[in-house]
């Protein structure tokens, strides 16, 4: 039982990637299971209690700020998680066998992640409220940006608090997102371009059956691949 930050990061580092909060971890698994409202008496977490080290809701952020190691974004069946520097070639290596020209020329990618992406490449970390290029548009652009996270294109770089025209703070923090190319440095690209996607997806199956041995193959496939 995972009772603080450093057990954490100790359980991600030795598994390589997880599910952020394993409500729903399709039968996988996931390093946490969100159920602050049932918690073990045993355990010392205290969710939404913005507790650096006792409340999972913040070491996202807090991994993101101290490290360059982890990367978080939604990556699995639509849903937030983590991959690690070690295991990132091997997910790059399964789910981008093209560039993003490439993908995006063979109609893989729609228009509006090709306007996000090409905004972040140009611009850098940017808030996710500075991507939504346009009201009417607002859901098409949502829909690009977890598209984007689940190719492995963009992540998240951190968090920004909202700042109004008058310079006063209001509302939550948004999320900064920024392109993989600018998260990673150079070595994780050659390396997943040396490995196949046939070797990609026996190396994270194995590790997967090697925490789980009942996984469904089907849905190991899909975490894989992200589709």
């Amino acid at each position: 039982m995972i009772q603080s930050y450093s057990e954490f990061l100790s359980a991600l580092m030795e598994a390589g990637f997880s599910f952020a909060y394993g409500g729903n971890d399709q039968g996988l698994f996931s390093l946490l299971k969100y159920d602050w409202t049932n918690e073990p008496p045993e355990s010392a977490l205290k969710w939404c209690s913005c507790d650096p080290d006792l409340d999972p809701c913040c070491w996202r952020i807090r991994a993101l700020s101290e490290r360059d190691d982890i990367s978080y974004a939604k990556v699995f069946f639509k849903k937030a998680g983590y991959i690690t520097k070690e295991w990132a070639p091997y997910f790059l290596a399964a789910r981008r066998p093209k560039s993003f020209e490439e993908a995006y020329a063979d109609g893989l990618i729609t228009h509006y992640a090709k306007t996000v992406y090409d905004y972040l490449r140009e611009n850098g970390p940017t808030p996710a409220d500075r991507l939504k290029f346009s009201k009417e548009e607002k859901k098409q652009y949502e829909r690009a940006a977890e598209e984007l996270q689940m190719g492995l294109y963009i992540t998240l770089y951190g968090q920004d608090q909202k700042i109004s025209r008058k310079g006063d703070e209001y509302g939550w923090a948004s999320n900064v997102f920024c392109t993989l190319e600018e998260f990673w440095p150079e070595e994780v690209f050659a390396q997943a371009a040396a490995i196949s996607q046939e070797e990609a997806e026996a190396k994270i199956t194995q590790r997967l059956l090697g925490i789980n041995p009942e996984s469904n193959p089907k849905k190991i496939r899909k975490f894989i691949y992200g589709k």
